[in-house]
């Protein structure tokens, strides 16, 4: 009876073990992100990418030169509902559909915040990165990101970055 009580008690702690890894996280939207990130002590993060052209992809797609472009393409939507489109400007669009209007969002590239959006994971980078937080340790990593959708042979990574960039600043 023992024996069949400790198999139980490990198998239950196995269950939930494997459900809190496999713990699928979800996409919040750039005003969670905003809340602490616009501040002078976060870079101003928030405010950086709102004056980026990333933040304002999605928008691109209700020009008359997106039009024109999708005419070429021979797309039977509007760019605001075309796949091929909302792939690089409303990234979202297939997960977090609610979100596609946010263009390239903070979590395109830094991964769904459900679980790390909290102020007592995101002081702990480790802890933050454990709960789905995406960083990258090099420009090459960061460049493959970038190159999914700049695919064109002029796109210059180290110039773009040099827009986009949003440090955190150093502790003094």
């Amino acid at each position: 009876m023992k024996r069949i009580s400790f198999f139980l008690v490990l198998f239950s702690i196995a269950v939930i073990c494997s459900l809190l890894l496999s713990q699928e996280f979800t996409y919040v939207g750039a005003a969670k992100c905003k809340i602490c990130h616009k501040s002078q002590k976060q870079g101003k993060q928030y405010l950086i990418w709102q004056e980026t052209k990333h933040s304002q992809s999605y928008e691109y797609l209700k020009t008359e030169q997106a039009l024109e472009s999708a005419k070429k393409r021979a797309l039977e939507v509007h760019p605001t509902e075309a796949t091929d489109c909302l792939k690089c400007h409303g990234p979202l669009h297939e997960k977090a559909p609610e979100l596609k209007t946010e263009g390239v969002t903070c979590e395109v590239c830094h991964g769904p915040g459900s679980a790390y959006k909290k102020l007592s994971i995101m002081k702990n980078r480790d802890e933050a990165v454990k709960n789905g937080l995406i960083v990258y340790g090099s420009p090459e990593i960061r460049k493959k990101l970038c190159v999914q959708c700049h695919t064109s042979e002029e796109f210059d990574f180290e110039a773009s970055w040099e827009k986009i960039k949003h440090p955190v600043p150093e502790k003094e």
